[in-house]
């Protein structure tokens, strides 16, 4: 059993949990193998080994997931928290135990004012709203002393950021003698968002204790925060605590979709990954305080060698960070009480415990996103073997790349299989055989383990909270429909990833840019430009197969079906208007965030519906003046090596909180 301090959270079992695991995962992916092995023995030696090759990191990527899923399900189903084993803690954060100092940071390029700030805006609210007890009405407000925003713009046009400061000066009056809100902004970009993080820790870092990351389209409730901040202060081996964000606001058909999938799937599959992953989780890059000492001693990226798209500056920079700080010895965990909470309908955490993002509101703009995100999930690929890592976050490298590359994978799968059947068909070659009875077992078993974690959480609300998506039937129905929109969309990804995966190996980088975050409706020509090829590699697929085997095109149909469907799907599912039909007309995609109505998001939509474009002084019809940023307390953040690393250099992670770094 895992020993418990005060400086770090119990975890019992760890290295049980994960050896079960891994014990399970493996046993899996050999009998699939076998099963496997024995479908293809009537082939070449080449086609068996490209097929067994092929299936193999295919179906180890499903078994693991099938068996996260189980370890989370188990969790949820007996209100356990992940991470100790023990009955979930829901006591109430109390701000007058703050003993720290907190900055929250929002580092934005050219995003899109109005959402941006009213999110803010809502969270600090929240916070405060939260803070104030019945003894503390007249009382001056505590949180003043122990927490701080920090708005961190990379925006390079002139007349935007004007915009900004003009809705950085209102929300400072508002907020005055409250919350103290500063504005940064930097000459250029250098870094991104990771170099905007880093200049801030280097010129403010050391006066904060800890700091929350949010992104442009965060939304974090003051309990939240208050939890947060309360248990890095209770626990100083913590360096770096994750929450599940969970998508909300959109109104897109495939918006809807998201959200309702990532409502039901989430709590679960993050309890899972908690139970096995213990202190060497990881860090998705907002949503997430982190200890200020660790990270500026530990998370100074470096920059690879050789040019893009897989050399120079880390763009997936999380991951990294999250590895480095595992490898000085601070702990990273995925914290699921937000989450789980929220599944279980509890009315307080329901009410107050929140962690929220925005999702892309179609399939293009989803897809572009993931580009970005490739690219940086490749560049790890290159720091798997880097001096001094913990094991899980070289799996983490591995894990997040391989979230792509298993979309290469499948389709050369599906690639050998057609070139089979059309080899049989056109040679006549009896030996190429694939025997149908193994076959389609196989098949069968590895849907059923890739629909599992869908069933499971399907399961868990069906019989905990069915009202927070609208009763047992819309649950259920709501469910399948999602389930045949994940199947139809899969394809799509598949073909998306692939090409991204060629032009990456092929040189081809991109710019990081700011993500569409709104509603945005396509129109037919720019679906077609981006479909138009999938649509018709879709017909000439299918076509193909029913040309040479109206079995293999039955058993094909998952795949080729979403690619001749393409255009309409991504076209229909960016309609705000279909999604308003099957929200709000039929009753389903209801999530517990719509059912439940956290304040947090009532305040959010209020405040922009509410907010000016441009904000000007009532008195002056001028803007309000800006706030000079406080005294700066220069502090290094040394570039880390992932060649060389001196583990006995590590000093215990012990730090006196009464006095901020």
């Amino acid at each position: 059993m895992t020993d418990a301090s005060p400086l770090t959270p119990s975890i019992p079992w760890l290295k049980t949990r994960r050896a079960v695991l891994a014990i399970a995962v493996l046993a899996s992916s050999a009998a699939g193998c076998l099963a496997m092995y024995r479908v293809t023995a009537s082939l070449g030696i080449g086609w068996q080994v490209a097929m067994l090759v092929l299936f193999a990191l295919t179906f180890t990527w499903i078994a693991l997931a099938f068996w996260g899923a189980l370890c989370g399900f188990a969790i949820c189903a007996l209100n356990l928290d992940p991470l100790s084993l023990r009955r979930l803690n829901r006591d109430i954060p109390n701000a007058r135990l703050l003993v720290s100092r907190t900055a929250l940071v929002m580092p934005i390029y050219a995003e899109p004012p109005i959402p941006t700030f009213a999110g803010l805006e809502a969270t600090c609210r929240s916070l405060l709203a939260h803070a104030l007890d019945d003894d503390a009405q007249e009382a001056a407000n505590p949180l003043s002393a122990h927490f701080d925003v920090f708005i961190l713009s990379d925006t390079q046009d002139a007349d935007q950021a004007e915009v900004e400061e003009a809705h950085v000066a209102a929300m400072q009056q508002r907020f005055a003698g409250q919350l103290a809100i500063h504005y940064r902004r930097r000459p250029n970009n250098s870094g991104r968002k990771a170099g905007n993080i880093a200049e801030f820790c280097r010129r403010w870092g050391r006066h904060y204790d800890f700091m929350v990351v949010l992104d442009a389209d965060s939304l974090m409730s003051g309990a939240t925060l208050l939890r947060m901040v309360q248990r890095m202060q209770r626990q100083p081996g913590i360096g770096l605590i994750q929450t599940v964000p969970i998508p909300v606001g959109q109104k897109s058909l495939f918006g809807r979709f998201t959200q309702f999938a990532s409502a039901l799937y989430s709590p679960m599959l993050a309890a899972g990954q908690s139970f096995w992953q213990g202190d060497a989780a990881n860090y998705w890059g907002h949503n997430a305080i982190i200890r200020t000492r660790a990270f500026m001693e530990h998370a100074g990226l470096p920059t690879l060698p050789g040019k893009p798209p897989l050399g120079g500056e880390l763009l997936s920079h999380d991951f990294v960070e999250a590895a480095l700080l595992k490898r000085g010895g601070w702990q990273v965990l995925l914290d699921t009480m937000v989450t789980t909470a929220v599944s279980r309908h509890d009315p307080y955490i329901s009410a107050s415990h929140n962690s929220f993002e925005a999702m892309p509101s179609n399939l293009l703009d989803f897809a572009k996103r993931d580009r970005r995100w490739l690219q940086g999930n490749l560049q790890h690929l290159r720091l798997m073997g880097g001096a001094g890592l913990h094991p899980l976050s070289r799996m983490h490298f591995f894990y997040g790349a391989f979230a792509f590359l298993s979309s290469l994978v499948w389709l050369g799968l599906l690639l050998c299989t057609s070139v089979l059947v059309t080899y049989h068909v056109l040679g006549d070659v009896t030996h190429q055989t694939l025997p149908q009875p193994l076959s389609l077992g196989l098949l069968s078993i590895t849907l059923g383990m890739l629909l599992a974690p869908k069933l499971l959480g399907l399961l868990l609300a069906f019989s905990q909270t069915p009202h927070a998506f609208g009763g047992r039937l819309r649950l259920v129905i709501s469910t399948l429909l999602e389930m045949l929109f994940a199947a139809l969309i899969a394809p799509l990804m598949m073909a998306w990833h692939s090409l991204f995966i060629i032009n990456v190996l092929l040189g081809r980088s991109i710019e990081w840019q700011t993500q569409p975050r709104g509603e945005r409706s396509l129109s037919w020509r720019e679906t077609w430009q981006h479909t138009g090829w999938m649509t018709l590699s879709g017909l000439l697929w299918a076509g193909a197969m029913m040309a040479f085997s109206p079995t293999a095109f039955g058993w094909l149909t998952p795949a080729w079906l979403g690619l001749v469907g393409a255009a309409p799907l991504v076209k229909y599912s960016s309609s705000g208007t279909w999604g308003g039909v099957v929200c709000h007309r039929l009753g389903l995609l209801n999530t517990p965030s719509r059912a439940l109505k956290p304040p947090l998001l009532d305040d959010f939509e209020r405040l922009v519906a509410h907010s000016a474009p441009y904000p000007l002084d009532p008195d002056t019809r001028q803007p309000f003046p800006l706030a000079r940023l406080p005294a700066e307390r220069i502090g290094e953040m040394p570039c880390q090596s992932f060649r060389h690393f001196d583990r006995l250099a590590i000093v215990s992670p012990a730090v006196n909180l009464k006095e901020p770094y």
